[in-house]
């Protein structure tokens, strides 16, 4: 069974959704059979990389708000992460554009590391205050995890895999989806932001519970010609 999540680096609560996932789909008794597949979603496709600007100031500009107001929320969301085991620096990030990156996980998948990619662009970005806009910066991930650098580096320097992530977007559209993270359980059930743990896993329940009940039923029609698997047709 696929679940298919669309989420943003850029994102602090698909992180936090990422970890609560993972944690109901570790004690599914069917975790093996599960397939995950990461979609790209951008949250703002035409925001400017800026590694000069503060974060907390370009922040308190885009939100409107005071200073004293963008800390609180930064502090609410830290917290967050807190709870499930990760360190975010929300106010030291890097305000980058999200492209590249998405375009980088879309290249791991043919070597099915999108996983492990996806986790590091989420920690290089939220607890190491990364730029996942630097070309220099997405190689060494790449190598960090195993992938060939020369390879990466010309990826990116080419427009390759930029489709891919338009066509995840589009999909999103079509589903109606306009916020993230978002997950969609065998193209059929949708769940919204960062559930608590228990929510996942009782979706994950539902949703194989109806997977299996939907396996093709052969109908008894009687014998007819057909040819097998061998090669035999009679």
């Amino acid at each position: 069974m696929k679940v298919s999540i669309w989420s943003d680096i850029r994102c602090p609560f698909c992180y936090i959704g990422k970890r609560k996932f993972e944690a109901a789909l570790e004690n599914f008794p069917h975790k093996e059979e599960i397939i995950v597949e990461w979609k790209s979603f951008e949250l703002d496709p035409h925001l400017e990389t800026q590694p000069n600007v503060d974060y907390t100031e370009f922040f308190m500009e885009v939100k409107n708000v005071d200073k004293d107001t963008a800390l609180s929320m930064f502090d609410r969301v830290n917290a967050m992460a807190k709870d499930v085991g990760l360190n975010f620096n929300v106010e030291k990030a890097i305000t980058a554009n999200s492209l590249n990156a998405h375009r980088l996980i879309h290249f791991a998948k043919k070597y099915n590391a999108a996983d492990i990619v996806k986790e590091t662009l989420l920690k290089a970005h939220l607890e190491d205050a990364k730029n996942i806009d630097a070309i220099d910066v997405l190689v060494q991930i790449a190598n960090e995890v195993g992938l060939d650098s020369d390879k990466v580096k010309n990826m990116l320097v080419s427009e390759d895999f930029t489709y891919e992530v338009r066509q995840d977007e589009l999909e999103a559209r079509n589903l109606g989806i306009n916020g993230v993270p978002f997950f969609v359980l065998d193209g059929k059930y949708g769940i919204s932001g960062a559930q608590p743990e228990s929510i996942f896993t009782e979706a994950l329940e539902n949703a194989w519970k109806k997977h299996k009940q939907e396996k093709l039923t052969i109908l008894n029609t009687g014998e007819g010609s057909a040819c097998d698997v061998d090669g035999n047709c009679d």
